[in-house]
């Protein structure tokens, strides 16, 4: 099985397939790499895609103490990777969790990011619900402690963002579903005491953000709430950003709509790799609608 190992020496198991420049996928939460086996039949056929399995996911290793993960680890596991199959550069896609990873490391690593598709990306950000969003994680954490994987799967596959997939693919949902039970109770207590809690606010780090100049892809379902004001913070933070939203979605589009995330991830991509995304026009931003000055 193939592994890369990070600076801290934790595993991190990947699977690849394809030629091409690199693509790497970095998974949510509530998912691994097999959530990503849509792009890694679609865009496998024009890239060398690499799908990892975040740390506290099997078979990567499952860190025992919550202080081994974090929102800093979760972006440079993905540098890791990207050293490890000896590229200098990918375009880095994630959702969600990974979403979050996949910022940050354009944050941290801007220079190793042939362009960032950030997916799913804003749930506890807003400064209003941050408290909120930190006591959640606890709960989290503890009743995936105390009551194990398969009872977690059973409340968190329902959630007000999920129930579009299952509505629309039963069947795909419920494989959704059983890969969240498989997960291991102790890595994901952990990533969410670790990573999900204690990441920034996304509004914390707009200074960070206004500085970013690597082509960014911020995508949403225009169901999934707590993602949608803080992807409009992105477009309008980050100025080399596109925001795109998918009608009648929810959280995991990659795999509740993937036809349609697919043709514009790869519409993106295909921009990117021929050197015709842009930067904003200064001249679009204003505070007035028609640019005239009284």
């Amino acid at each position: 099985m193939p592994y890369a190992t990070t600076d801290d020496g934790v595993r991190l198991y990947y699977e690849e397939t394809g030629n091409g420049r690199p693509l790497i996928l970095v998974h949510e939460f509530a998912g691994d790499l097999r959530s990503f086996e849509p792009q890694l039949r679609h865009f496998g056929k024009r890239y060398r895609v690499i799908a990892f399995n975040a740390r506290g996911f099997p078979p990567s290793d499952v860190p025992e103490g919550p202080a081994s993960y974090s929102q800093a680890r979760a972006a440079d596991d993905v540098l890791s990777v990207l050293d490890h199959i000896a590229e200098e550069k990918a375009h880095i896609v994630g959702l969600s969790m990974g979403g979050f990873a996949t910022l940050h490391f354009g944050l941290r690593h801007h220079d190793r990011a042939q362009s960032l598709c950030v997916g799913g990306c804003g749930y506890g950000a807003e400064l209003e619900t941050r408290e909120t969003f930190r006591s959640e994680a606890d709960t989290i954490a503890n009743f995936i402690r105390s009551s194990g994987m398969q009872a977690f799967s059973e409340r968190y596959a329902y959630g007000p963002t999920r129930v579009q997939f299952e509505n629309k693919d039963p069947r795909g949902f419920a494989e959704f579903k059983q890969i969240l039970s498989e997960h291991s109770a102790v890595g994901s207590a952990n990533t969410q005491a670790g990573v999900q809690k204690e990441r920034p606010s996304l509004y914390s780090l707009v200074e960070e953000m206004k500085k970013m100049t690597v082509p960014t892809l911020v995508i949403s379902g225009d169901e999934d709430w707590p993602c949608l004001l803080p992807g409009v913070l992105m477009k309008q933070s980050i100025p080399s950003a596109a925001l795109s939203i998918i009608p009648n979605a929810g959280h995991a589009i990659n795999i509740e709509e993937p036809d349609e995330y697919n043709r514009i991830v790869g519409e993106f991509l295909s921009q990117v790799d021929s050197g015709r995304w842009p930067m904003r026009d200064p001249r679009a931003i204003s505070k007035s609608i028609t640019g005239i000055k009284p």
